[in-house]
């Protein structure tokens, strides 16, 4: 009992002075946090206006020293370098200036803002520890460089007119749906500004610690571009022979819908789709817009004829349909128009159409001849023909392609007149063209070594659609 007794006496002596000691120890460190903060309130006020003692930048002490005062320091600094020539060499050639059109050195702005804010942050303890480490350590710190790249690239210009080149693809001579040459394909090459920029980079401290006029010499390196289409990778593409055509008229369009029909062409032409790749469309097309060139024409958009960027590349889409139909190659994606168009009519039945709207409505096939397939485009403005060239391998395909049977005929609706204040009073301007409503329907057959590999229907269903005129009511 009196041994069991002793020891909770001792337990309890031996809480209560681990008590004492943690409560000891927080009120010292509680203690020293306020001293220390008490002393960092007192430091800041001392030092307001001035940057920390003990800050340097690149060994080049700035403690005490205003935002003003740094800037200057810096200033001078960089005049005594402004006399140093950079001369960039390349070959023969070379191109200087110095250091001071350059506007090569210290950032003496950029480093004065980061002086003065250093150890003047929101953050409290932060700004202590910073205080702190610089008065009884010192803090060091990279100093900010800068230099112009407008100058730069002004002095560099002459290499760059001489030197950049853009690569050049191995070109294919046809006749007769043969390949019977090529134009061998040459490497672009450039100047290689972010070389020249990190070589001048590397300049900074070497020129600004030396505080003396110096002859800097860097020399300007050239990096080169394969081509797309190698001569090497040509003689391996199997591009041997015309596989595919396609044509379509677009007679009576206006100028701006003519302009989108050539650039959309060739956006397309010279494109090269590998064996077994499913080659789209709208992805080779590209961005549709005002920003890649295109002009306003009419295209079909929520059931209605509206001017919109690109109208006209349907005309493309509907002559490379007709292409890859012929080649005998899979159709994985073909959209027919909302209604029968005209210009597609013009030497075809309804029915070998085909609509995109990039991105979400496409034209896709898959190359599964083996070879590589080469696209050629070509535009005929006298006769206003367009002709979709498909060349590579022929590999035994026979494509039979039926007649389109036009049935379901339905006849447009009445003509419909809509008043437009914007237009003159007595002005009649057609929108909108009329369209007989119907379904088409052909089927294609492709037979190789004796066996058929495709054998489909393709179904277009046209809407009726109705002439629309704008009628001017707008008084003179």
């Amino acid at each position: 009992m009196k041994q069991t007794k002793k020891l909770k006496i001792r337990k309890k002596i031996i809480t209560r002075i681990m008590k004492a000691c943690f409560w000891f120890i927080t009120g010292a460190v509680l203690a020293a946090f306020l001293f220390a903060s008490f002393t960092f309130i007192i430091y800041e006020k001392v030092n307001a206006g001035v940057v920390y003692p003990g800050i340097t930048f690149n060994n080049i002490y700035v403690g005490g020293s205003t935002q003003k005062e740094v800037e200057e320091l810096f200033a001078k600094r960089n005049e005594t370098i402004e006399n140093t020539q950079f001369t960039f060499s390349l070959s023969e050639n070379i191109a200087t200036i110095s250091a001071k059109d350059l506007k090569f050195g210290y950032d003496e702005k950029l480093i004065a803002q980061q002086a003065i804010g250093l150890g003047k942050s929101h953050e409290f303890l932060s700004n202590i520890s910073i205080a702190f480490q610089a008065y009884f350590n010192g803090l060091n710190l990279q100093p900010a460089y800068r230099y112009s790249e407008d100058m730069l690239n002004k002095t560099l210009t002459p290499f760059i007119e001489k030197v950049n080149k853009e690569p050049v693809d191995a070109l294919f001579t046809f006749q007769n749906g043969k390949v019977l040459a090529f134009k061998p394909s040459e490497e672009g090459k450039a100047v290689d500004m972010e070389k020249v920029k990190q070589d001048l980079r590397a300049q900074f401290e070497k020129v600004l610690l030396v505080q003396k006029t110096q002859e800097i010499v860097i020399p300007v390196t050239i990096k080169t571009f394969s081509p797309k289409i190698t001569t090497d990778k040509a003689n391996n593409l199997g591009i041997k022979e015309l596989i595919g055509t396609g044509t379509s008229l677009f007679q009576h369009s206006i100028p701006q819908r003519i302009f989108n029909i050539t650039l959309a062409a060739s956006r397309i032409n010279r494109v090269l789709i590998a064996p077994n790749e499913e080659f789209s469309f709208a992805k080779a097309l590209g961005d549709v817009s005002s920003f890649t060139g295109y002009q306003q024409a009419y295209i079909i958009q929520n059931g209605k004829t509206v001017l919109g960027d690109g109208g006209g590349i349907c005309q493309v889409s509907t002559t490379f349909f007709r292409a890859i139909l012929n080649a005998g190659v899979p159709i994985t994606e073909r959209h027919a128009h909302a209604y029968r168009v005209g210009y597609y009519e013009q030497d075809s039945l309804p029915g070998l159409d085909a609509t995109v709207f990039v991105p979400s409505v496409d034209l896709k096939f898959k190359n599964d001849t083996g070879n590589y397939i080469l696209v050629q485009t070509q535009i005929d403005l006298e006769e206003q023909r367009l002709s979709v060239f498909l060349y590579g391998t022929k590999d035994g395909r026979e494509v039979t392609l039926t007649q389109p049977v036009i049935t379901n005929r339905v006849p447009p609706p009445p003509d419909l007149y809509q008043d437009d204040p914007t237009l003159p009073k007595g002005t009649v301007k057609q929108i909108d063209f009329s369209a007989e409503g119907s379904r088409a329907s052909f089927a294609r057959e492709v037979m190789k070594n004796g066996k058929k590999i495709i054998s489909e229907t393709f179904i277009s269903n046209y809407a009726p659609w109705q002439s629309i005129f704008l009628r001017g009511t707008k008084e003179n």
